[in-house]
């Protein structure tokens, strides 16, 4: 297939793309800087334009792109420019898709386990209601601007990902040189929940979106077996076998981190693929022993 990726030089992107091209298919990527190549198509959300024809000739859109939410603190204008990164960027990708002739048939859209919001030790699947705090709003609008190209036809698949494990970047990266060192420990009470999930799964869930007709709607992005911040931690010091003797209290996240730290680091959401685990959809690694094992004692390597 001729599949088009918006975000392709990020974390989720950059493996999608190499698994894409490994598996014999076509690539395009949209990028927001002038187009250097034949595999290029430009667009700027912030200024509402797009090479909406390039789009025509894909079999699938994958939309992966927005502001990282965790680089600095959120101020008023760090905060919009997450929503704006998200919600307009979707709301310009899901309009031109739905006004093309013969275009795309599935668009394939991230978004994110904050949708549920901070609930505890409730379980959580596809069928719970949305959360009331910032991510919860931004999560919701990002899904809704989808729904123009749903209403015209579209297999519309919305992705709410979680904690994304990878060797490469994000969470994993930057928690192993302190837990390497022995400065590592749990962050607060430790009893809040982190949803998980290995960067190779992850790339065969998006792939299987792409594939499977019978997927639409929204789709848990996680590991089937969530784990509490301090169970976590313990598992991180276990595999790099140094120890977890250094908690971050719950205070110093917010001193430091304000809102950003309460929402990634204090905030718990124990979420569940249900869906996924109802199809059949078999996850390489479902135990997070096992993926902090093979993810820390490997070198880079193509995601299969």
């Amino acid at each position: 297939m001729r599949v088009a990726v918006t975000g392709a030089g990020g974390l989720i992107g950059s493996a999608l793309c190499r698994a894409l091209v490994q598996g014999g298919h076509d690539l395009l990527r949209l990028v927001r800087r002038p187009v250097r190549a034949d595999d290029e198509i430009a667009w700027d959300p912030e200024h509402g334009t797009i090479d909406g024809e390039r789009l025509r000739s894909c079999d699938a859109v994958v939309h992966l792109a927005g502001e990282n939410i965790a680089q600095g603190r959120w101020t008023s204008r760090k905060k919009e420019r997450i929503r704006a990164s998200r919600v307009v960027s979707t709301r310009l990708l899901a309009e031109t898709l739905a006004h093309l002739p013969d275009g795309p048939r599935v668009l394939v859209n991230a978004s994110a386990i904050g949708y549920y919001g901070d609930r505890g030790d409730e379980r959580l699947d596809e069928s719970s209601t949305p959360g009331d705090d910032f991510l919860a709003r931004v999560c919701h609008a990002w899904e809704a601007a989808t729904s123009v190209a749903q209403a015209n036809g579209i297999r519309v698949v919305r992705l709410r990902i979680g904690v994304v494990l990878s060797r490469d970047g994000g969470a994993l990266a930057a928690m192993r040189r302190p837990f390497s060192l022995g400065l590592g420990g749990r962050v607060g009470s430790g009893r809040q929940y982190w949803s998980w999930i290995a960067i190779d799964d992850l790339v065969r869930i998006i792939a299987s979106c792409i594939e499977r007709e019978d997927w639409e709607g929204p789709i848990n992005a996680v590991a089937p077996h969530p784990v509490t911040n301090a169970e976590f931690t313990r598992a991180l010091a276990r595999t790099l076998r140094r120890p977890a003797w250094l908690p971050l209290p719950a205070w110093v996240v917010r001193r430091l981190m304000g809102e950003m730290g309460r929402a990634l680091l204090l905030a718990s959401t124990r979420v569940v693929p249900a869906r996924l685990a109802a199809a059949g959809f078999s996850f390489e690694f479902p135990e997070l022993d096992a993926a902090l094992a093979t993810l820390l004692a490997r070198s880079t390597r193509p995601v299969r």
